[in-house]
């Protein structure tokens, strides 16, 4: 009974990690590149928003950004199919974006494994990969937030790259990785 309420309260835990480093994680995103972002849309949204169309927002583009830094592209339509880019591996965006989300995980990791008193590796490792519950999910709902436009028009983080890249294997590896140093780390 109680293995079944620890468990429960650890996969909350996590769950609750998982939201905050993704929501920390966009948040810093934001602040550090709304800016650039900004100034590389003014022309376009000016462009789109004379012809009757809609501007694409900041929020979303930064989104974009975010998933970049977790190797996910984001998609658009061109030539009738869909092409797919990567603001930070096209040099439009500074490449220490891409330690941002590792950093992140592995703090939220070494947590997780502090708070769950694990003693070893592989219990840090396993409290620490916790972070994935509440980082899937958010993931996932990002890659519909952050849409801009709609059908065969839209531009999106990629549908299958986001939560298995972003939403599976970065949090299971680097917050796994924090956990196991949370493991190693705490004083018998």
């Amino acid at each position: 009974m109680s293995t079944a309420r620890t468990s429960t309260g650890t996969a909350g835990i996590g769950a609750f990690a998982g939201t905050v480093t993704y929501l920390f994680g966009y948040l810093v995103t934001h602040l550090w590149q709304a800016a650039n972002v900004r100034e590389s849309l003014d022309a376009y949204n000016f462009v789109v928003e004379l012809f009757g169309g809609t501007g694409i927002p900041i929020w979303k583009a930064v989104g974009w950004l975010f998933y970049n830094a977790h190797f996910v592209p984001f998609t658009y339509p061109e030539d009738g199919g869909r092409a797919s880019a990567n603001f930070i591996a096209g040099g439009d965006a500074p490449a220490l974006l891409y330690l941002l989300p590792p950093i992140l995980l592995a703090v939220a990791g070494f947590v997780l494994a502090r708070a769950a008193n694990a003693r070893s590796a592989d219990t840090g490792l396993r409290a620490g990969a916790g972070v994935v519950i509440g980082y899937l999910v958010f993931t996932v709902l990002g890659v519909f937030l952050f849409q801009h436009g709609s059908g065969a028009e839209s531009i999106h983080p990629h549908y299958a790259l986001a939560p298995l890249l972003a939403g599976i294997v970065y949090p299971v590896v680097f917050g796994g990785i924090g956990g196991a140093l949370g493991g190693v780390t705490t004083s018998s």
